[in-house]
């Protein structure tokens, strides 16, 4: 019984449920019960049963997709890592822009082995890509990704190198993307996306923020659509790194204020002043000495004039 393929936003009543799937009424109501468990946003009252408005539903999203990113795609309620369950597919063969997307996940992952909170109301995807970019592009493509997140959200900057922030009575995390890569030969045989945005705003952990405070009542299949279009276009700019990073530095919330970079080594304080063809952040010291930043932790100090 496909019970999550028969539900819509519209209220569909029990019987008709039941009448549709060739099951008995209460075989409809613990199915229901058991997609709840399972994360799914699965809505009840007396009118029957229904998908709360803007579930990131495969009907729904399919039929608003703008690219080829997103085909195939795959709908999940509670997983560990949608990274995780990507990663399966692509070794078994899954083309290039299958994308993977979960209600909640319970080992979502961040830059640097951090653990995502991943409650729900929000959008949780991996994005399978396949580059044809030489390996060295490769670091673009967080940025890449980030550039992608800014466009769609209509929100926030990008703190470097990929992190969606906005200022509400300081900095506060929209969102974030994790890059994982399998490498061969020095060629990336596959390349794995991990996008996290919030959405809703209860439950998230402090210092994050969701969209709903921005856009009330903005629908996450939508997002969602807009999103894959986004990241295909900025994809796309990989054969041009000069202009991926000029559109890049127009949603940047780090270039020309002072940073406090902390990576491996002792940290780096300074003004971010500019980025290398890699995408690494140069920062000038009070030295005067340029340190170039290809890793670790950027933190927003103060805004300079340029």
């Amino acid at each position: 019984m496909d019970l999550l393929a028969a539900l819509s936003e519209a209220w569909t009543p029990g019987p008709r449920l039941a009448a549709r799937l060739g099951v008995s009424r209460q075989a409809v109501a613990r199915a229901v019960r058991r997609l709840a468990r399972q994360g799914y946003p699965v809505e009840r009252s007396r009118r029957g049963y229904r998908l709360a408005p803007g579930t990131p539903a495969p009907a729904a999203v399919r039929a608003k997709l703008r690219g080829r990113f997103g085909r195939p795609y795959r709908y999940l309620g509670t997983v560990s890592s949608t990274q995780d369950v990507l990663r399966r597919m692509a070794e078994e063969g899954a083309p290039e822009g299958t994308v993977v997307l979960a209600e909640r996940q319970t080992a979502g992952r961040g830059r640097r082995g951090r653990v995502w909170a991943s409650p729900g109301g929000g959008l949780y995807f991996s994005l399978l890509l396949r580059p044809r970019e030489p390996l060295e592009r490769l670091p673009l493509l967080p940025l890449a990704a980030g550039l992608a997140a800014a466009r769609a959200a209509g929100v926030g900057g990008l703190k470097w190198p990929n992190d969606l922030v906005v200022w509400r009575e300081g900095w506060r995390k929209l969102g974030g993307v994790l890059l994982e890569a399998e490498i061969l030969a020095e060629e990336v045989t596959y390349a794995l996306l991990g996008v996290g945005l919030n959405v809703a705003e209860e439950g998230l952990p402090p210092g994050a923020a969701g969209l709903w405070g921005f856009f009330p009542g903005l629908r996450r299949d939508e997002l969602l659509v807009r999103l894959l279009y986004e990241l295909e276009r900025a994809y796309r700019a990989l054969a041009d790194p000069e202009a991926l990073l000029k559109a890049y530095a127009l949603h940047s919330t780090t270039l020309y204020r002072r940073v406090r970079a902390e990576w491996v080594g002792e940290p780096v304080e300074g003004v971010a002043v500019g980025l290398d063809e890699g995408g690494a952040l140069w920062v000038l010291e009070a030295s005067g000495h340029r340190r170039r930043v290809t890793t670790g932790e950027v933190h927003l100090v103060e805004k300079v004039r340029r």
